[in-house]
């Protein structure tokens, strides 16, 4: 497969980048936590996090430039499952997002060797949703009226891959990949 990127482990240096996406319009209307995170909050939150066996986090990077973030978290190998979020950077090139998620679960499967891998999707987030299906990812459930968004209670949609179900599907998007970056 042709290079499609790279994740790397996030640092201190890359906190003022990931803050500056993650308040991006684009970005904040998709998570949980919707306000303006303060460069106060962002450090606090990073002063938790980067020492913990929990979670891990990093910056998704094309042709040497941060294009993206990754993040797992609720990391249990007992049980052998993580969840994981990303996000690509307000200005990523198209297509981003699908290489992004291929090297997310090579790394979920391969690096962290779990055998499953969930996310939680907001219901309007329909493209998130159709991507992560693309990949693999089934329908666990649905949170009904879970999250307040604005006014509303909305919907959270639950979605998880099998180790099994990624190893079968791999190859086939590995070359789907391929031939988009050959077109």
């Amino acid at each position: 497969m042709k290079n499609i990127g790279s994740l790397r482990l996030m640092n201190e240096f890359d906190l003022d980048q990931v803050r500056l996406w993650r308040n991006h319009e684009s970005i904040r209307k998709n998570m949980y936590k919707r306000h303006i995170i303060s460069e106060k909050e962002h450090k606090a939150w990073w002063e938790k996090i980067r020492d913990s066996r929990q979670e891990t986090h990093f910056i998704y990077e094309y042709q040497g430039v941060p294009q993206g973030f990754v993040s797992f978290g609720s990391i249990d190998m007992i049980n052998e499952h993580c969840s994981w979020a990303f996000y690509a950077s307000p200005n990523s090139i198209q297509g981003n997002g699908f290489k992004i998620e291929f090297l997310a679960l090579e790394y979920a499967f391969f690096e962290i060797k779990v055998k499953k891998l969930y996310c939680e999707v907001l219901e309007f987030n329909s493209a998130v949703i159709k991507l992560h299906q693309k990949f693999g990812f089934k329908v666990d459930g649905v949170l009904r009226k879970h999250h307040r968004y604005n006014e509303s209670l909305i919907d959270v949609h639950v979605l998880s891959i099998l180790k099994d179900e990624w190893l079968n599907l791999r190859d086939v998007i590995g070359k789907r990949i391929d031939k988009v970056l050959n077109d």
